[in-house]
C-alpha cells in the first residue's frame, strides 16, 4: 500500500524540481549538470507505475530535429543548440496531455530512451520542462553525440519515433 503513494509523490516532486526555473534558455555545463536538481536520481528509471495515465500517442507526422546543428558539423564550445518539433505540441512539464511534451537532450547517452521510460536528470541527461526552445552547453573538446529525446509531462520518453541524433565535432 505504501508503495501506490510513493510513486505518485516521487513523480510529483520530478515535475516540480524540473520546472524550477522561468527562463526559456538554460546554460548547462556537464560538470555542474549533476550536481543540480538530484531529486530523481533515486527513482527506478526503466518504468511508470501503472497507476500513472498511459503514454500518450504520438501524432501522426510528428518529428523533433536540430534546428542550428548539422550531423557531421564542428562547433566550438559553449554550443548554442536550438530544439525543434513539428506535429506535436510543445508544452511545460506537469500534467499528461495528448499531443504535447517537451524536449530533453541526451549527450553521449545514445540516440534515444525506449517509450514510456522515465528520462534520466544526470550529466548527460538534461531536462527542458518549462518549455525551453535553445540551451547553451559547454563540451570538451572531440566528438559528441547529441540527441533530441521528446517526452511527455511526466518526463516518460516518447522513443524513437520522437527522437533525433547527430554527431558534432567540437574543437
Amino acid at each position: 500500500m505504501r508503495t501506490k503513494h510513493f510513486i505518485p509523490v516521487v513523480l510529483l516532486a520530478a515535475v516540480v524540481a524540473c520546472n524550477s526555473t522561468s527562463d526559456k534558455t538554460t546554460t548547462t555545463d556537464t560538470a555542474t549538470a549533476a550536481a543540480q536538481d538530484t531529486s530523481m536520481n533515486s527513482m527506478k528509471h526503466d518504468s511508470v507505475s501503472s497507476s500513472v495515465t498511459p503514454l500518450p500517442a504520438v501524432p501522426a507526422g510528428a518529428k523533433v530535429f536540430f534546428i542550428n546543428l548539422k550531423n557531421g558539423q564542428t562547433v566550438k564550445s559553449p554550443l548554442k543548440v536550438e530544439f525543434g518539433v513539428a506535429g506535436i505540441q510543445l508544452d511545460t512539464a506537469g500534467p499528461i496531455v495528448a499531443g504535447s511534451g517537451h524536449h530533453h537532450l541526451l549527450v553521449d547517452a545514445g540516440d534515444s530512451l525506449a517509450a514510456g521510460t522515465v528520462v534520466p536528470k544526470d550529466a548527460t541527461h538534461y531536462h527542458y520542462g518549462k518549455a525551453q526552445k535553445e540551451a547553451t552547453i559547454t563540451l570538451t573538446p572531440g566528438k559528441h553525440r547529441l540527441a533530441l529525446q521528446y517526452g511527455d509531462g511526466i518526463h516518460r520518453s516518447y522513443g524513437a519515433q520522437l527522437a533525433k541524433a547527430i554527431t558534432v565535432t567540437v574543437k
